[in-house]
This record gives C-alpha cells, structure tokens and sequence, in this order.
C-alpha cells in the first residue's frame, strides 16, 4: 500500500512524513529504508504478530508495510505545470490513497502561503489542481468512448457515466462524491484519476486543541464537514507531538499517550483509518521459518489470498486450513488447537477473515 501525504506549504506535511516514518522504523523489527529522500516505508504495528513470535520463536519476522510518499512542490497552478506540478500529479497518481495534511492551528512563527488559516480554502485549492487535472484526462476519455461506440452501442452507457463524472468535476466536486453503482465504480477505476482516489484529511492541531477538547477547534470542524460531503476520512492530529513521541522509548511513549487520553500514536491511529478506507485486512501465517501478516481487500476468497504469498499457491490451490487468532492464542498452540478440532479445512469458495492464521495446501 502506497499512500501520498500532500498538502500546502508550512502546514506540517513534512513534519508527519518525518514523525510518522521515524516511528515506523522503531514499531518492529522492520528494516525501515528510505527509497528517496520523500519516501518511507513503515511497518504496520501489529500485536498479534509479536504473540506469533513468542508461540514459535521464528527465524524472520514480517509485518505488513506501508509506503508513504512525502509529495512535494503544490503550488497553485500544479496542474498546469507550476513548481513541481507535473511530478507532483505523477506522484499522486501511483499511490493508493491521499493522506491530505491541513493546516489547523494559529502559530505567528510559522507564516501560512496564503497569511491566515483557513482549512476550507486551503483544501478547495488543492482539490482545485486535482480536479483540472481530472477535466483533461476525463475529456480525452469520453473522446475515445464516444469513437467506441460507433462500433458498438453498449459504450453509449459508459459515455453518459463518463459525462456525468465530468459534469461534477467542472462543478468543482472530486470524482470521489460521485455516486455510483459497481459497475459504474469499476469503469471510473479504469479512468485512474486524482479526485477518485480514496482521502484522508489529516486535521493537524497545536498540542493545546490536540489535547484540550478536539471540538473547540473551528478549522477541525469545518474538516469533518468537507470530508462528509467527499466520502473522505478525518484524522484529528498533532504532528509536532508526534515528532516529539518519536524521541520516547517504549514506557515513557505509553505513559505520554495516556496523559493525552489516547491509546495509540497517531501512525497507528492512520494506518487503521487507511485499512478502513480502503477496505483492507491482514491474514497471518506462522511457523518456525516466518511469522507474517499479508494485506488483502476485505471479501478475498482463498485461492486469490494465497496468490499474495506466490501465483503457484493460487494456481495449484487445494485448500487453506485456517484458524482464528484468538482461537490458537487460547489453544496455546496449533497441536491442540487441531486436537480440539479448531483448525478448520476451507475450499475455494471461503471469504478470508481479518486475523485468520493460515496454511495453504496447493499441488503445482
């Protein structure tokens, strides 16, 4: 998974990519690398995983990862080439979903490009780029739809959808507020625009309304109302606290998050709201060799699951014998869970469950 962090200058978008891809590297016994100098790759913190480690004493330990990309260079007039306008939309396009950082607290040392805060126009100039950007590839693909259906009439049907996207897109509104039936949601997939892709707008606060009671914040609020109308996500964070978690050990990080009344840090906190947004969970597997955790689309049958770990599992599948988590955990291990008749045989046709411990049998 690849998600992209953007956002205005001096709103704390390098601020998170650093404090969130720091902590990354020290949430497991993950090889954090830096790609290029704006791109991370983080582990995702998963605890199961840890109690995997202890029941089997692995020799490799994975978790799942995710890439954040720090895209720079947005100025007004990216999507005419301005700044880095054009490496910037290129950016976008590869990644899975938008971590959209917005500017919500007052602070006279740092100076806001546009001189005040406002996080409604803040957005609306960004989205305005992505959607000038989503016209002209929107416009070149009904040009070649329209010539479709001259050999075949079905694409009239695809044009009027197509027709509708750009309607709402010269409206000013991202691809995403459009609604759509699945087969409708499929032919927009196919389109790989900007505004289509899946948004989370992190809403990032001065410590003190961080802490201090998230709804006394007026630009968060005016966040959660934008996000209900773009069927986008909201996360309410405090990158400059989490710059400073970074710093912390273990004991002293758990302690600092309790004191703010939270559980998690905020890495953790987006990383669940990305999952959610893009429909995604993790089956394990787990031996003396690796204990892993694999991402997956929510609805994943099992051949296709066991396509993640390699093509000759999905093609030779003959079926997965699968347990719960929390079923092998109280078992103490897999001799007794099997013992107990907890280990289940599943065909082709099962629908893979977040925290499923999986061996697939397959026959190449």
């Amino acid at each position: 998974m690849k998600l992209g962090i953007v956002g205005l200058p001096n709103v704390g978008k390098s601020t998170l990519f650093n404090a969130i891809t720091n902590a990354g590297a020290q949430s497991a016994n993950y090889p954090f690398c830096t790609i290029e100098p704006n791109v991370g790759v983080v582990a995702v913190p998963d605890k199961r995983l840890d109690v995997l480690a202890e029941m089997y004493d692995p020799d490799k330990y994975t978790p799942a990862s995710i890439e954040f990309v720090d895209i720079a260079g947005l100025v007004k007039g990216a999507s005419k080439g301005e700044g880095l306008g054009n490496k910037f939309l290129s950016n976008i396009r590869e990644c899975d979903a938008i971590v959209h950082v917005v500017r919500c607290f007052e602070n006279d040392d740092i100076i806001h490009v546009e001189g005040s805060i406002d996080p409604k126009r803040d957005i609306e100039t960004i989205n305005l780029e992505l959607i000038l950007s989503d016209v002209e590839m929107m416009e070149r693909r009904i040009d070649k739809t329209k010539k479709m259906v001259k050999g075949d009439k079905k694409y009239l049907k695809d044009v009027e959808f197509y027709t509708r996207v750009l309607e709402a897109l010269e409206q000013g509104k991202p691809a995403r507020s459009v609604e759509c039936d699945e087969d409708e949601r499929a032919l927009l997939s196919e389109v790989a625009l900007l505004t289509a892709k899946p948004v989370i707008y992190a809403a990032n606060m001065s410590d003190e309304d961080f802490s201090g009671g998230l709804e006394n914040n007026e630009g968060y609020r005016e966040v959660l109302k934008i996000a209900a109308d773009e069927h986008a996500g909201v996360l309410p964070i405090c990158a400059q606290l989490e710059e400073e978690i970074v710093e912390m050990d273990k004991d002293e990080k758990e302690m600092f998050l309790s004191d703010l009344g939270l559980e998690e840090s905020g890495l953790d906190r987006l990383i669940k709201e990305c999952y959610a947004l893009l429909g995604l969970i993790s089956y394990l597997t787990a031996g003396k060799q690796e204990v892993r955790a694999w991402t997956i689309k929510n609805g994943t049958k099992a051949p296709q699951a066991a396509g993640k770990i390699h093509s000759d599992f999905e093609r030779g599948f003959i079926r997965a014998e699968v347990i719960a988590f929390d079923d092998l955990v109280a078992c103490g291990s897999m001799a007794a869970a099997k013992d107990k008749g907890l280990v289940r045989s599943e065909g082709k046709e099962y629908v893979m469950k977040d925290g499923d411990v999986v061996l697939f049998r397959f026959n190449v």
